[in-house]
């Protein structure tokens, strides 16, 4: 006779050490558990009601801001905690991220700082519509060396002046005596010594961009022209047939194509190993920003004059991959993440949103009572954080993920929301899932202008609907969402 008798290994239950858990055998025959798909869906729900609860998207702001509107931000691709800002009165100020406070402060433009980018080699590079390009250093060491230089005044000197006028003498002297006191304003150090290099043009700028790896940077203006650091002129000129470029913005992979919008609703690549546009695009309305997608050297994004962000793939631009929408007021900053899979929006409505590269509504919409009109948007290097420039004079920091924390998490709390995410992915089509996720509080005046925008484009909608089922076959043929804002396409 044949007697069956369970057998088990101590190994498999008992833990090699005191301080870890006992192991716990399961047996994951779905037979075995007929409620695991209500008990997933409980936790599910449960998860998803608890990031709600923990979503606190604003971090805080940098120091006072500036004075007047912010219209450019600058990421320094060496430095994870550095960000550049410049604003409307000129001024330009480099921030430690981790203090929150201003390193550096330049007078550098008379008028708006239209644009401002951090070269490969660690200078800044800035351009405003005083028809000047300035080179800036914003190393700490540079700094420091130029403030012991002017503190090393020298008290030996002839009292005989060179300069006639008495007054200005005077002004020497008490100069002499703040060096020497250590009480000299620090705005005044790095405007008058912090300036490397000065590029004088004919028109005003609007973009500046920089090349990935190359000394080159091109600037958009009354013409698109491509620059040698090293020269003191522009080596190309590549302008085909706008009035005027509103934003310039080079390719991060495919490094010899660039891009410009115009105020003529154009968008046109160029390549500058031919020094000559390729194509072009014509939208019904205009284009205020341009972004290339990091992880892909075909996709880009233009931010529209008409609430829209399209997608494009430069190998067909007959029509546009995607179309994200939700803004209400013209797009006026886009931006990609690093990872290439989400991209950030500032719009003229005030808001900020954040969408999935191949969704078309947005994922999160982030407002304030005191933000106003939001000029420019970034992503940090990390993923995890957001810059924002607004009308208001500050610089903002936003959570990319608003429920997500940055502190160090243990294993097990690593694991849950790991656990946690799986399961809102898996059941997020629920309703009652659904709309929490989705559910965000906006201000009352988007809300009525949203609602306003849906019956408009249902209306127009009906209206095709309706001449087209009243007119001769094929006579209105229909066209989709993305090709409607495609006037011409042009090749050269």
């Amino acid at each position: 006779m044949k007697i069956k008798t369970i057998s088990r290994s101590s190994d498999t239950y008992i833990a090699e050490r005191n301080t870890d858990e006992s192991r716990i055998s399961r047996n994951l025959n779905p037979a075995l558990h007929p409620f695991e798909r209500a008990r997933e869906y409980q936790k599910a729900l449960t998860a998803t009601k608890m990031e709600r609860m923990f979503a606190q998207p604003f971090v805080g702001q940098l120091g006072d801001g500036h004075r007047d509107a912010i219209y450019s931000i600058a990421r320094n691709f060496d430095s994870l905690n550095k960000v550049a800002s410049g604003s409307g009165d000129g001024v330009i100020k480099y921030w430690n991220l981790k203090s929150r406070k201003e390193l550096v402060t330049f007078k550098a433009h008379y008028g708006r700082v239209s644009g401002l980018i951090v070269t490969p080699n660690g200078r800044l590079l800035s351009c405003g519509h005083d028809k000047t390009i300035k080179m800036w250093s914003v190393n700490d060491e540079d700094f420091k060396q130029q403030a012991k230089k002017l503190k090393q005044y020298d008290d030996n000197e002839d009292e005989e002046s060179d300069f006639d006028d008495d007054e200005s003498s005077d002004e020497e002297e008490e100069a002499g005596n703040e060096l020497e006191n250590g009480f000299m304003n620090e705005n005044e150090i790095n405007s008058s010594n912090g300036l490397i290099k000065t590029y004088l043009g004919e028109h005003s700028f609007e973009s500046i961009d920089h090349h990935f790896n190359k000394d080159l940077f091109v600037t958009g203006g009354a013409q698109i022209e491509l620059w040698d650091s090293n020269r003191s002129k522009p080596i190309s000129n590549l302008t085909w047939g706008a009035d005027n470029i509103t934003t310039v913005r080079f390719n991060n992979v495919e490094t010899s194509i660039l891009a410009s919008a115009g105020s003529d609703n154009t968008v046109i690549l160029y390549d500058i190993r031919t020094n000559s546009p390729t194509q072009k695009i014509v939208n019904t309305l205009r284009t205020n920003a341009i972004c290339f997608n990091p992880m892909s050297a075909y996709n880009f994004v233009c931010a529209s004059e008409d609430s829209n962000v399209y997608g494009y793939d430069m190998r067909n631009m007959k029509r546009s991959t995607n179309v994200y929408k939700d803004h209400i007021s013209a797009v006026l900053d886009v931006d990609f993440a690093p990872t290439g899979k989400e991209l950030v929006t500032g719009s003229y409505d005030k808001t900020i949103r954040i969408f999935n590269v191949n969704e078309g509504h947005s994922r999160e919409v982030y407002h304030t009572k005191r933000m106003q009109q939001v000029y420019c948007t970034k992503y940090s290097l990390d993923s995890k954080f957001i810059y924002s420039g607004s009308d208001d004079c500050n610089i903002r920091i936003w959570r990319a993920v608003a429920w997500e924390r940055t502190n160090v998490k243990s294993t097990r709390e690593r694991n849950k929301l790991e656990y946690d995410a799986k399961l809102k992915e898996k059941f997020k089509f629920m309703p009652e899932i659904r709309r929490i996720s989705r559910h965000r509080h906006v201000p009352i005046g988007i809300k009525k202008d949203s609602e306003k925008r849906q019956i408009q484009t249902q209306s127009i909608k009906r209206r095709e609907n309706n001449e087209r089922l009243h007119s001769k076959k094929g006579s209105k043929p229909f066209k989709s969402e993305r090709e409607k804002h495609i006037v011409a396409n042009t090749y050269k």
